[in-house]
């Protein structure tokens, strides 16, 4: 299972170990549980503190735990965890072997002294970049609070259940058997959940935070940059954001970020943070921001007010907001989204394994995931609003090459159709005849380009017909001390390289005008 390099690096790892392991297996006579025997075999060899014992008895067949000797198994695995997952093993292994996870004294004492009972599920595949994230998160939980339990359950491994519970998207997860959430999750965003005075505690510490000289709102590329050129400067800065790394996190592969050949969203993501936590920056995260008031002369403080109810004053603010996933915005879209409707090929592709899907848009993002669907689906139907596909040429080739797709041009998606509990199918107009045609399928995979997240500065600043920040060549929107960056503006040409780029631009822009502008008195 493990080549000799992985071996090299895991039995480095296990060397931290510093109490003894178990591996409880719960195996079956499939191939899949003789793949998990042999792994385990295979990590069990590379440390003397680590054993495996076979007589497990989850009703999950093949799954094994993670326990300390004479301890509750609380940290488990219903699949085999590797690609995306491995780091997942790793890190269970090490924290169950009595190596502290990386948590500050504050967290770790919030987390020990949750009371209740709390049985995690999560569903997720092996492809998705977003799952472990989550899985890491409450591994984390239950090794450190005996009243937690994780586990871990590969969609693919475990297909009927994942009918029965009418999962479509990961990943998924089931608290005590009921639904908790979906999608990318940190472990900030978890203990906001299930610890109910944590909002509350958080937005009173933040209410009395003092004012910021630079305040930057968004925790992408965009505004990570931003936030480490306005430290640099020696003043007071601050970051808040919903979730730091922004749309880098549902990023799969990135290789064109000049001087790096190749890495992966959440390895950037996490760099970024990593970068600016270097410096004296007040990272304020899993906050929504939901209006800002502009000072009323310059040099005065603008207000950024919260969903928690808490707000926060700057004498200057850069709004690195980002974009999100445009949607068709056609009737059933909203109703079927995560239960068929999908925006994330990497992640939700394994769960539709041998059915019918569609990718709407023919952009280069839309023909990449229809040619990754279909080496996993039984059937793809491309649909392009347009008479042609704006994909690069050897991107269509590809396509098209392949026997299981079909490319529509000149169709407009009309409605999502499914039967109260999943979709079903997908009715769309023939733009040429006026026909409407519904194609009987499973999963919708939509592909059409993203939107600014700047809704909620329509009555503050100037805003374009798309809805983008109207930005100068200095970062400066229409309101003077507030300057914004990224995907969110009128910038031309939404890469992860210029965001950068433009937000150190917008943090340069913000400190002339702080030194040009005096404290009011």
């Amino acid at each position: 299972m493990l080549d000799t390099n992985i071996k090299t690096q895991l039995k480095a790892y296990l060397e931290r170990l510093s109490q003894p392991i178990q591996l409880v297996a719960s195996l079956d006579d499939s191939d899949a549980a003789r793949q998990m025997r042999e792994l385990l075999l295979e990590v069990a060899e590379l440390s003397t503190l680590v054993t495996v014992r076979e007589d497990g008895d989850n009703t999950r067949r093949p799954s094994f735990a993670i326990v300390r000797q004479g301890d509750t198994p609380r940290v488990h695995f219903a699949g085999i965890p590797m690609g995306h997952e491995f780091t997942s093993l790793v890190l269970a292994l090490l924290q169950v072997g009595g190596h502290p996870p990386k948590l500050d004294a504050a967290q770790i004492e919030q987390i020990k002294a949750i009371d209740g009972r709390f049985d995690f599920e999560t569903f997720i595949s092996l492809s998705c970049h977003n799952c472990p994230d989550v899985v890491q998160a409450l591994n984390t939980l239950a090794v450190l609070n005996p009243g937690f339990s994780a586990t871990m359950i590969d969609g693919a491994l475990f297909q009927q259940e994942v009918e029965s519970r009418q999962i479509m998207g990961v990943p998924a997860v089931f608290l005590n058997g009921e639904h908790f959430g979906q999608g990318r999750m940190g472990l900030e965003e978890i203990l906001a959940k299930v610890d109910s005075g944590a909002a509350a505690r958080e937005a009173d510490k933040i209410a009395g935070k003092a004012a910021f000289d630079v305040l930057v709102v968004g925790g992408g590329p965009a505004g990570a940059a931003a936030a480490v050129y306005a430290a640099r400067k020696g003043i007071r800065t601050g970051v808040v954001a919903e979730r730091f790394g922004g749309q880098v996190l549902d990023t799969l592969g990135i290789e064109n970020f000049i001087s790096v050949k190749q890495t992966e969203g959440p390895k950037l993501a996490m760099a970024l943070e990593q970068h600016v936590r270097e410096y004296e920056v007040d990272i304020m995260n899993t906050q929504r921001v939901e209006s800002v008031i502009p000072a009323t002369e310059p040099g005065g403080l603008h207000t950024v007010t919260l969903a928690s109810g808490a707000s926060l004053q700057s004498r200057s603010l850069i709004m690195a907001t980002g974009a999100r996933w445009r949607e068709m915005n056609v009737p059933g879209e909203a109703q079927y989204k995560t239960r068929g409707v999908a925006f994330c090929p990497h992640c939700d592709g394994p769960l539709f394994r041998g059915k019918r899907v569609a990718v709407i848009g023919g952009g280069n993002s839309g023909v990449e995931a229809a040619i990754d669907l279909a080496g996993i689906v039984a059937h793809v139907t491309l649909l392009e609003f347009g008479d042609a596909m704006r994909a690069d040429a050897v991107l269509q080739k590809k396509l098209l090459s392949l026997p299981n797709v079909t490319a529509v041009m000149n169709a407009q998606t009309t409605e999502v159709v499914g039967d109260g509990q999943k979709v079903t199918g997908l009715r769309y107009t023939d733009r040429v005849s006026g026909d409407s045609r519904l194609i009987e399928l499973e999963g919708i995979f939509v592909q059409i380009g993203l939107l600014p997240n700047t809704d909620f500065l329509r009555d503050t600043l100037q805003l374009s017909p798309r809805g983008e920040i109207e930005i100068n060549a200095h970062g400066e929107t229409s309101v003077p001390g507030i300057f914004a960056a990224g995907d969110a503006t009128t910038a031309p040409y939404k890469q992860i390289i210029i965001a950068m780029g433009e937000g150190a631009k917008a943090s340069l822009g913000a400190f002339d005008y702080l030194i040009r502008n005096s404290v009011p008195a």
